[in-house]
């Protein structure tokens, strides 16, 4: 099945909260909180996003985080990628150990619809998510 991870879904609320209160910055205590979400994984999640370009992290009694780019220019796989890694829809996309590798019939069908929907995910942006 796919699904998110927690730390993408928890990164994905964060940059779009921060998309939509852009005139501050929050701390990861602040933004946890809003959503109800354990401090401590949003922090890690948060600095993960700041070592991958996503996020600025400011210092000081009035510091916290900020979007990097404009939030048009934030993708939702940017954001994926980032705390996951590449999208894999089956096992078989990373490793070739796979026993059905030569006789599977569903490994091209699969790739179209992984093509599909890695698309969208690079087509959303975080301002579309703040829209909604």
């Amino acid at each position: 099945m796919f699904r998110l991870s927690k730390r993408a879904d928890y990164g994905l609320i964060a940059l779009k909260h921060l998309a939509i209160y852009q005139e501050h910055t929050y701390s990861a205590p602040e933004i946890a909180r809003a959503y109800n979400i354990p401090s401590e994984l949003m922090a890690k999640v948060l600095q993960k996003l700041v070592r991958k370009g996503l996020l600025l992290s400011h210092a000081g009694p009035n510091g916290g985080y900020a979007l990097a780019r404009d939030a048009d220019t934030i993708s939702v796989i940017d954001v994926i990628e980032a705390l996951e890694g590449p999208v894999l829809l089956t096992p078989c996309e990373a490793a070739d150990d796979c026993e059905q590798l030569q006789l599977c019939s569903i490994r091209d069908p699969l790739k179209d619809i992984k093509r599909k929907v890695v698309n969208v995910l690079v087509d959303t942006t975080i301002h579309e998510l703040a829209a909604h």
